[in-house]
């Protein structure tokens, strides 16, 4: 971009005449041997009238141009949670759907996680996690084995996407307030449209009650549709989740190289390694891959962030976090083996907008398209490696 200055060049004339006459030149009065000073200097002609002519020049001067912004292009079968055209044309503009899951040692391997778009894993109390499986596509959602109970802090997350929340009970302390979110939901306890049982597999392997929990999420949108429940994305959600980059872009964050992701939640220790050839991250659960038992594959992710948030356990033991987030939470987002610092929020407080992530800059973050890890966890529990 070119830009004109004007520039007003004043020149003044300075004319000097040589002569003998008296007067001509300055008068130099003696001081004493230390010192000489300028008593008075005299010109044979008045300079202060002299008339001194304006020059107007006009300089072109160059400047940078601004840098454009990056269109924002949806895909016409876009998982608004990845950023993918992955989606089933029935899913599309529908809401997602949020399972939760349990993640004892003993319960591995879990099934149906690996086709989850983000999992969340979240610290309870005593040191072990949960799970928290997002889909994007509500009409391929799988057969989830172990299903477990609701915890305060999970449906506000859920609430992120506008999901249908499906969980196995909960404690009577926590229920109320989780109906005072007027989510719709399913709940094993109730078994509402046959969605929920007991894997025979399991219980003939030895596994406990609460061990041998399902979700048939095969049969979900028939069980939606003869209950009349809303499929539909509300106008806030029915747009991608995040700010994805252009399909078929995979940019590295703005940080330091970081191939190993350690995550201690206490009792469990969640690491994910980035494969090079991949583009990936693959999950490990104490050291072993998580593995989903359905397809016998090591869970694997695009993108992992890391939100940091004060845990305390209250006075009935369970688990409390500001899961709000805030302009002073912070964080890391994991990518393309780079990581970067950010911070992350829920507009408000409010358990129903988005979850946003920020460059320390307050940018809204951009990130590449594909599967998520979410792990919400205290600060200063995670260690890179390069």
């Amino acid at each position: 971009m070119k830009r004109n200055i004007v520039v007003i060049l004043v020149i003044a004339l300075v004319i000097i005449l040589v002569g003998c006459r008296q007067g001509a030149n300055p008068v130099w009065v003696d001081t004493p041997e230390e010192e000489t000073i300028v008593d008075e200097i005299t010109y044979p002609i008045d300079i202060l009238a002299i008339e001194i002519p304006a020059v107007e020049i006009v300089i072109e001067v160059e400047e940078p141009e601004p840098e454009p912004e990056e269109e924002e292009i949806f895909l016409e079968n876009e998982n608004l949670l990845t950023g993918l055209p992955d989606l089933s044309e029935e899913a599309i503009g529908k809401r997602p759907v949020a399972v939760m899951v349990s993640n004892l040692q003993m319960d591995l391997p879990q099934h149906g996680i690996g086709a989850a778009d983000i999992l969340f894993e979240i610290p309870l109390a005593g040191g072990l996690t949960r799970l928290m499986a997002v889909y994007g596509d509500y009409t391929r959602v799988p057969r989830i084995i172990p299903v477990r109970s609701v915890r305060l802090y999970f449906p506000p997350f859920a609430l992120s996407f506008d999901s249908i929340f499906v969980y196995w009970g909960g404690d009577t302390s926590i229920i109320p307030a989780v109906e005072a979110l007027g989510m719709e939901k399913f709940s094993g306890i109730f078994n509402t449209g046959g969605l929920f049982g007991r894997d025979t597999g399991r219980a003939n392997a030895g596994f406990g009650l609460e061990h041998q929990a399902y979700f048939d999420g095969t049969r979900l949108v028939d069980t939606m549709q003869a209950l009349g429940m809303r499929s539909e994305a509300t106008e806030n959600f029915a747009r991608p989740a995040f700010l994805f980059h252009s399909p078929g872009e995979l940019v590295a964050p703005e940080g330091e190289a970081s191939t190993s992701v350690h995550i201690n939640f206490g009792g469990v220790n969640a690491t994910l390694v980035y494969d090079e050839e991949a583009n990936l991250y693959f999950k490990q659960m104490n050291g072993q891959p998580h593995v989903d038992g359905t397809t016998g594959e090591t869970l694997s992710f695009t993108n992992v962030f890391v939100l940091e948030t004060p845990i305390w356990v209250n006075a009935i033991g369970h688990h409390e976090m500001n899961w709000a987030g805030g302009e002073s939470y912070g964080g890391y987002y994991i990518s393309h083996g780079v990581r970067q610092r950010i911070s992350w929020r829920k507009e408000g407080g409010n358990e129903r907008s988005p979850l946003q992530f920020f460059d320390l800059e307050g940018n809204e973050l951009r990130i590449n398209r594909g599967k998520i890890y979410i792990a919400v966890n205290n600060p200063g529990q995670v260690t890179f490696e390069p």
